[in-house]
């Protein structure tokens, strides 16, 4: 039996690989169909069921997400990260203060995936916990996780990440007459004045929100 995978095939099982290991369950053929533009779920079971014939998948007739694994994962092909494929995974890297700033620990606490189309350039991007409420008017609360694009500059209005010596804060960025600011969105604090300062440092910009609901 011919086991090789055309292109297709093998984006679609790299597909449902990921979808399960980001959400711990398999995907449904309509939220395939979705990913790769396929109009019909017909068009998508004639997929399945080419590799159901060649010993990668087990699909269950009357469950929804009824595909399992028959090989052995670690031959399905090189990981999402190491083909910028189908999903991102982005590091998640210490804490940020919004707020009261706290120390930034600069070690790898996990990643999360994202689809590639919400980010230009998802490789370079890193996501940081953010801990306080002075961004709470800017829809951004504790405990979310912004995602940050490396920056050294910004344009007035900006969400950015900012050191100030070795803490870092998340704060909308204002530079007016010369003088640099940066303003919490939240009324019950005050900007922060860093012009000048040699212990100020823009690391990024704020990209994005991600935000598990309980």
């Amino acid at each position: 039996m011919k086991t090789q995978l055309t292109e297709r095939q093998e984006e679609i099982l790299l597909f449902i690989k990921q979808y399960r290991e980001s959400t711990g369950y398999p995907p449904t053929l309509r939220e395939i169909g979705k990913k790769f533009n396929i109009s019909s779920t017909f068009g998508v079971k004639r997929h399945l069921d080419a590799l159901v014939k060649k010993g990668y998948l087990n699909i269950e007739s009357n469950a929804s997400r009824g595909i399992s694994f028959l090989k052995n994962e670690e031959t399905l092909g090189k990981s999402f990260s190491e083909r910028g494929g189908i999903f991102n995974k982005i590091p998640v890297i210490g804490r940020v203060a919004a707020g009261s700033p706290i120390m930034a620990i600069e070690n790898l606490e996990g990643s999360i995936v994202i689809d590639p189309s919400f980010t230009k350039k998802a490789e370079d991007c890193f996501a940081l916990k953010i801990k306080g409420d002075s961004m709470i008017n800017a829809g951004i609360f504790e405990g979310d996780l912004v995602i940050v694009s490396p920056k050294k500059e910004a344009s007035n209005g900006e969400i950015v990440v900012a050191m100030l010596e070795d803490e870092a804060t998340v704060k909308t960025f204002e530079k007016k007459n010369n003088k640099v600011r940066l303003i919490p969105e939240n009324d019950n604090y005050q900007a922060i004045d860093v012009t000048g300062r040699k212990d100020f440092t823009l690391i990024g910009k704020v990209v994005g929100v991600v935000r598990w609901i309980n």
